[in-house]
């Protein structure tokens, strides 16, 4: 009995030892992804390049070819074991010449204000549309009102992003309906235009642009829809209390052309030990077209990349087999994310665990996981590596869009979570730009990303 006790008391400390010393293994590897990525890191070079000499990237446009090619070329240089192109259809919508609108209070007094398309918008007649106003705070308040009220009218949606909330993404959730389905909901009503508030917790100049859709409409039906920015907004709104008779004029150029061939580029090192299980890191390559998509998904893209460049660096060997995919229409379609899963599924490939960035370029937070109790609790266990960092929201939750199609059982999907405070304030806005980036912020992002890969290679899922 003595000699068995002896044995649990040995086999408990030997247990504790070997955490201890794994613990400290993972602390110390840590360590060199940060100061790897803080003082030799390429992602930064990589988002001034893509913004400053590519600039905006919408599907289907020449700047997101030369995006994929650029894509490619610097893979390549990464020397990984793998990289090519997945073809994938996407749509191309053209913005045209620069949007105008004004407020007509009479014949003769005007007031402009700024506008954007939102993506997938058909545009206005030959010389621009101009008609009464009725502004609703929602879809539910657009069916109260009815034909009688809206027929002939330009529908303004006017319900700002919830401020209290702290989660922007949720406050965002909360009213990006009235963007992708108002003008649908309107058309049925008779209205001969859409206006939406910007999805933008500041007040400023800058309106932005999205996707948004006519649903079942018939092409004779659809009618143009655009963003006006959260200062015209206020404007508008406190111009018609004093004068619900006013008008508004919108003149855009926007077109829908046939779809065209465009790429996912991806790069893989293959696993050393277990090369049939992939681990994905990613963002999305197109951006709107309005700003040079600096936030909005750059910097997830040089993250991703710089993942498997810290890699390489630092001399770490993956166990698992992990690719790098910068996805291509993420933002008015998801064709790209959709492809990869699609060809990943016919191939019969084993996806354990994918990671995507596309919430900016802000100081890093956390995650949120897409997984099972037992893959959480795995995460949770791993806290106290990363709180050395700053680094302390771990959530179950969502993960990311371009990741979203490959969700099965046991895979786990992450989306890295950086302070959302500022993201939209440069969401699909002409302000998304490189200077708007901190080379620090996006350098902790990419080692955070890369920490959260080692861990899952080598420990797996549950």
């Amino acid at each position: 009995m003595v000699r068995t006790i002896i044995s649990i008391i040995f086999a408990i400390l030997s247990l504790n030892s070997f955490a201890q010393n794994e613990a400290k293994e993972d602390a110390t590897i840590l360590k060199k992804i940060y100061d790897t990525s803080l003082l030799n890191g390429k992602s930064y070079a990589w988002l001034d390049y893509l913004s400053n000499q590519i600039g905006g990237r919408l599907s289907g446009s020449v700047n997101a070819q030369l995006a994929v090619e650029w894509g490619e070329r610097e893979l390549k240089k990464l020397g990984l074991d793998k990289v090519w192109l997945q073809p994938v259809m996407v749509p191309k919508w053209t913005r045209g010449v620069t949007e105008f609108a004004y407020i007509e209070t009479e014949p003769g007094i005007t007031t402009n204000v700024p506008i954007c398309a939102l993506g997938g918008s058909v545009p206005t007649p030959i010389g621009g549309v101009k008609a009464p106003i009725v502004e609703v705070k929602g879809l539910e308040e657009l069916k109260e009102l009815g034909t009688d009220k809206i027929k002939g009218k330009i529908v303004f949606f006017n319900r700002p992003m919830q401020a209290d909330l702290i989660e922007t993404f949720r406050a965002y959730g909360g009213c990006v309906d009235q963007r992708y389905s108002g003008a649908a909901e309107a058309a049925k009503f008779g209205a001969v235009g859409v206006l939406v508030r910007s999805m933008n917790l500041r007040l400023d100049d800058f309106p932005h642009t999205g996707s948004m859709s006519y649903g079942d409409l018939k092409d004779m039906e659809k009618i143009p829809a655009a963003a006006i920015s959260t200062n015209g907004a206020d404007l508008l709104s406190s111009m018609l209390t004093l004068n619900p008779k006013i008008k508004f004029h919108i003149n855009m150029n926007c077109r829908t052309w046939k779809d065209v061939q465009s790429y996912n580029v991806i790069g893989e090192i293959t696993g050393s030990e277990l090369p049939k299980e992939y681990m994905v890191v990613g963002g999305h390559l197109d951006s709107w077209d309005l700003g040079d998509g600096s936030h909005d998904d750059g910097a997830g893209i040089v993250q991703s990349m710089e993942v498997l460049r810290l890699f390489k660096e630092i001399g770490y060997k993956p166990k698992r087999s992990i690719r790098v995919v910068l996805f291509m229409n993420e933002e008015n379609g998801l064709r790209g994310g959709k492809k990869y899963a699609k060809v990943a599924k016919d191939k019969g490939e084993n996806h354990v665990f994918a990671l995507e960035s596309d919430a900016g370029g802000f100081t890093p937070r956390g995650f949120s996981f897409d997984c099972n109790d037992a893959n959480f609790a795995q995460v949770q266990s791993w806290k106290p590596l990363f709180e050395p960092y700053l680094i302390h929201s771990f959530t179950q939750g969502g993960s990311g869009a371009d990741i979203g199609p490959l969700k099965k059982d046991g895979i786990v999907l992450a989306g890295l979570r950086p302070d959302s405070q500022r993201y939209f304030d440069y969401h699909h806005a002409k302000n998304d730009t490189f200077d708007a980036v901190n080379k620090r912020e996006l350098e902790l992002g990419a080692a955070t990303m890369a920490s959260l890969m080692y861990l899952f290679d080598k420990y797996g899922t549950k």
